[in-house]
């Protein structure tokens, strides 16, 4: 994504130096007409974009021995665009003072989005910091960002970095959902490209799923869009830093354990559409292309395991963004403009969050147009039974189930399905 940001800064009149330790990348840098930088230090001579893939990179990057700090000028903008802990990104700001350089403006932007659109000027950027630091910088975040897609979050540093993480709740469970969801169709022998298109419209649809399956019907992991090592790290950032903070994540928890498993098979740099293979190692390719009379029912299937495991992780953002002391509105704001987004949260968040603020006094989302937690137990188990007919995991959707047994056992089982919420609640009734 670095290059990306980069060469879109170029293509919009911006000098850019850049430097990064493959060589090929930064002659392709020059080949788009940035400038190569010799050194870290050689392309800090101006305001910095950070864009590495760790916090360890990051600290290398900024503080080491040749870093960027000891190049940057005095009243430097310091954009940090990597996905990193919020404690990793308040204590760079520590070490900037400890240094002797509270001068340089530090904003914690993290980005989502993509190669792509970050090539294009179209990232969703989360950005935290001080109020003089966020406004030097906006020209930038906003020349980065698409219309719209730039949140500037109260808190200072660290703050965006929590909206990231919390968004990245939802994009590590429906990145899985996206393998789960097509990975039992493959083992009910469905045809793959009719699913994607009857769930893309339906309410089992979420970016993840649009963006992901496409490479999971190609067969398309190496090089990788989107690796599958990348996807760990933001998982584990939301486990630790919710472990951190005493507050429980089963489905990204379940999430992290099955890229653990894709890790140790060997699939880390590949692309994280190739977990599809936990589920069904086969190739796609010798699955039928054509329908049976089956076919209508079994897709129900794969729209309500993604209904279900969709509805439920946005429970579990919702519930983590209160516990974090971030403003709802702005989170769903960042979910239905990013990568994060999901048919299920633009539909029950609201109703959700009412729940939250308002504690069962109230939900935006008519009575009507909700379903029983009663409901969703029952199509829901159909679709366990119906995996387990053909042996195949269901790692997220069981996970889902018992969740959801769970508050049917605390006597919730007729309550509208945004009530989930209620489940992440310490002061709920039991």
């Amino acid at each position: 994504m670095g290059f990306g940001m980069a060469t879109h800064l170029v293509s919009q009149g911006y000098p850019v130096i850049g430097f990064d330790v493959y060589a090929p990348t930064i002659s392709r840098f020059v080949a788009e007409g940035g400038l190569a930088a010799s050194s870290l230090a050689d392309a800090a001579q101006m305001d910095t974009v950070v864009m590495v893939a760790t916090a360890a990179q990051v600290q290398a990057a900024v503080f080491e021995a040749e870093g960027a700090l000891e190049a940057l000028p005095k009243g430097a903008r310091l954009l940090l665009c990597s996905t990193t802990p919020s404690v990793f990104v308040q204590g760079m700001q520590a070490e900037l003072e400890r240094k002797g350089r509270g001068d340089v403006l530090l904003v914690d932007c993290p980005v989502s989005g993509g190669a792509l659109r970050a090539a294009q000027g179209k990232l969703s950027i989360m950005a935290g910091g001080s109020a003089e630091a966020v406004a030097q910088a906006r020209f930038l975040l906003e020349e980065m960002a698409d219309r719209g897609k730039l949140a500037v979050v109260k808190g200072g540093v660290g703050a965006g970095s929590d909206m990231k993480m919390a968004h990245q709740v939802l994009a590590a469970i429906h990145i899985l959902a996206a393998s789960e969801a097509m990975g039992l169709a493959a083992k009910l022998g469905l045809d793959l490209g009719w699913v994607r298109e009857k769930v893309v419209g339906s309410e089992g649809r979420s970016f993840m799923f649009e963006n992901r399956s496409p490479r999971m019907l190609e067969e398309r992991y190496v090089p990788p869009a989107s690796a599958l090592t990348i996807s760990l790290k933001d998982a584990g950032i939301v486990t630790s830093m919710a472990s951190l903070r005493g507050f429980p994540t089963p489905l990204a928890s379940t999430v992290e354990q099955v890229y653990l498993s894709g890790l140790s098979l060997g699939m880390g740099p590949e692309d994280d559409a190739g977990l599809i293979r936990l589920y069904y190692p086969k190739p796609l390719s010798q699955l039928p292309k054509s329908l049976n009379e089956q076919t209508e029912s079994q897709t129900k299937f794969i729209v309500d395991l993604l209904a279900s495991i969709h509805l439920c992780a946005a429970a579990e953002a919702i519930a983590f963004v209160e516990h974090l002391g971030l403003e709802q509105a702005q989170f769903s704001d960042v979910v239905n403009a990013a990568a994060g987004g999901s048919w299920m949260f633009r539909e029950r968040g609201p109703g959700m969050i009412a729940k939250r603020e308002a504690r069962g006094k109230g939900s935006s989302v008519p009575k009507e147009q909700q379903r029983s937690i009663e409901s969703w137990i029952e199509s829901l188990s159909a679709v366990v039974q119906a995996a387990r007919d053909v042996n195949c995991p269901l790692y997220l959707g069981n996970e889902v189930l018992n969740l959801l047994l769970v508050m049917k056992r605390k006597g919730w089982g007729e309550c509208a399905d945004c009530s989930i919420v209620k489940f992440w609640d310490s002061s709920a009734e039991t």
